[in-house]
């Protein structure tokens, strides 16, 4: 009685210290070793330099939308990008790449949670005639030994965060997710950009070979007007050869145009997710204008661009780190219990009197491992040094970029005023010279000198055009494209694996 009363107090003595070791567990595991992330402070200037004498957008549109290629107000490039959003191969790559990163976080957050298992086995054994087990003869082995072994039961392990390794893990793995989350929305608006540019390029090839159709008409022209007049001995030969030589010319650059539209058709083909061999698009006049585009400050920048937003969630990532790479100098607790049953016999195994339990906690620490462990800290604050430099190198190319096009379309509407009044001009003096040259007063070498002239003003008129609504492109790409870094994925919602990707588009199980 004494000795069963004695075994009672051991055993209530056991759960309380395991009790005690669990609750200060708990208690501990609220402690983080590793610095707090802190968002690396960047210099941000307080307005665009270039934008001093920008033309401010209406107020209905001081904010860019989501699909900001609509304010080109051309429908079939509005479908082509609605293609990119769904088709285009670069993109679920990366939508791909984001639901492996989210992954990773329900991975990390597992460890919170103890580990159950349970096991059975049974096994049959033998020895020696002088074996001492428990044993049932057999005659058939000589006289040897054998025994049975019968065990089932479940095993839990829990091992407490007592300074932060798996938080920071988890910290750590949310900020990668976030990152990837902003690389898919960067990798996004770069495909929707370039789209745009070859699209609005293909137009504007569209209008340059209408150009140049008009010219070798005209120059057709002008090379019948040459013969007629040499056959009445008007004019020499020579002006017919040069009237010929430069209808020559037009043709070999009206043929010439279509290589780069060929090209960019195919491109557009690719970025739309569709085989080149199977797409096309017809011959079309311009359709897009060219938008006022809200420019805003230079610190919503920050919160603008995936990119920045990406870069600056790899630091935050990299903070964390440390402090995993910080935790591995303390002591890791394990707490387990196992119960089960075991028995010789499998007719009474499964009864009370084989009942069998263990629990307990283990605590290990590494005493010495050759400085691999500060290494480990070293190589984790050196990539948080090097991840810093990154975020505020992406913030410095951020404002270059927005800078370069903000000058870029300042100075290219002034040329674009200038160049119109050089076409007109041209297109005065081609009509005088020839009218000139039908009467006899100059030769036709005048002729041919200003229509060249024309050509040549028409077409930098339209590469103007070209170049500023590339840079119309690239200053919306340079501001986000109407993203906002309140987009990314809350941790709330990569903790749950229910949750929906960026864009919206649910996680596929």
């Amino acid at each position: 009685m004494n000795h069963t009363h004695t075994h009672m107090h051991t055993q209530a003595h056991t759960h309380k210290t395991l009790l005690a070791a669990a609750v200060a567990a708990l208690l501990l595991s609220a402690c983080a070793v590793g610095p707090d992330y802190v968002r690396p402070a960047t210099a941000e200037p307080t307005a665009f330099k270039e934008n001093k004498d920008w033309k401010t957008a209406t107020p209905k549109d001081q904010e860019l939308r989501g699909k900001w290629w609509e304010i080109y107000q051309d429908p079939q490039l509005n479908s082509l990008i609605e293609q990119v959003n769904v088709s285009n191969q670069n993109l679920l790559q990366a939508e791909a790449q984001f639901r492996q990163a989210a992954a990773l976080v329900q991975s990390a957050r597992a460890a919170y949670l103890p580990t159950v298992s349970a096991s059975v086995s049974a096994t049959r054994s033998g020895g020696g005639r002088n074996s001492n087990s428990s044993s049932v003869s057999n005659t058939a082995n000589g006289g040897g030994s054998v025994s049975n072994s019968f065990s089932l039961g479940p095993s839990i392990s829990w091992e407490p965060d007592l300074w932060g390794r798996i938080s920071r893990t988890v910290e750590a793995n949310q900020a990668t997710a976030q990152a990837s989350a902003a690389d898919l929305q960067g990798i996004k608006l770069s495909a929707q950009a370039t789209l745009a540019q070859d699209y609005l390029q293909l137009r504007v090839l569209d209008a340059q070979q209408k150009l140049l159709d008009d010219t070798v008409a005209a120059y057709q022209k002008s090379y019948q007007l040459t013969q007629n007049q040499y056959a009445v001995g008007v004019v020499a030969k020579s002006d017919v050869i040069q009237a010929q030589t430069q209808l020559k010319g037009a043709q070999a650059q009206a043929l010439d145009n279509g290589v780069l539209r060929a090209q960019l058709e195919h491109a557009i083909a690719m970025l739309s997710g569709q085989p080149a061999s199977t797409f096309s698009i017809a011959p079309a006049a311009m359709v897009a204008v060219l938008p006022d585009i809200p420019v805003g400050v230079p610190s919503a920048l920050l919160e603008r661009r995936p990119d920045i937003s990406g870069a600056e969630r790899r630091a935050a990532a990299a903070n964390a780190q440390i402090g995993v790479a910080k935790a591995a100098y303390f002591p890791n607790l394990t707490l387990s219990a196992s119960g089960g049953f075991q028995s010789n016999s499998f007719s009474n195994w499964l009864t009370v009197p084989n009942r069998i339990w263990s629990l307990g906690p283990a605590l290990a620490a590494t005493l010495f491992d050759g400085g691999a462990r500060r290494a480990q800290s070293d190589q984790a604050i050196a990539g948080f040094d090097a991840s810093v430099a990154a975020y505020k190198q992406t913030v410095l190319t951020g404002f270059q970029e927005v800078e370069d096009n903000l000058a870029a379309l300042r100075i290219l509407e002034k040329e674009a005023a200038v160049q119109d009044e050089t076409v007109k001009s041209a297109r005065l003096a081609v009509e005088l010279i020839l009218n000139q040259y039908k009467s006899g007063l100059v030769n036709y070498t005048s002729v041919a000198t200003v229509q060249a002239t024309a050509l040549s003003a028409e077409r930098s008129a339209l590469d103007i055009q070209n170049r500023r609504l590339s840079a119309s492109i690239l200053l919306i790409k340079a501001l986000g494209g109407g993203w906002d870094h309140a987009e990314l994925p809350a941790n709330a919602t990569l903790n749950d694996r229910d949750a929906t990707i960026a864009g919206g588009k649910p996680a596929e199980k």
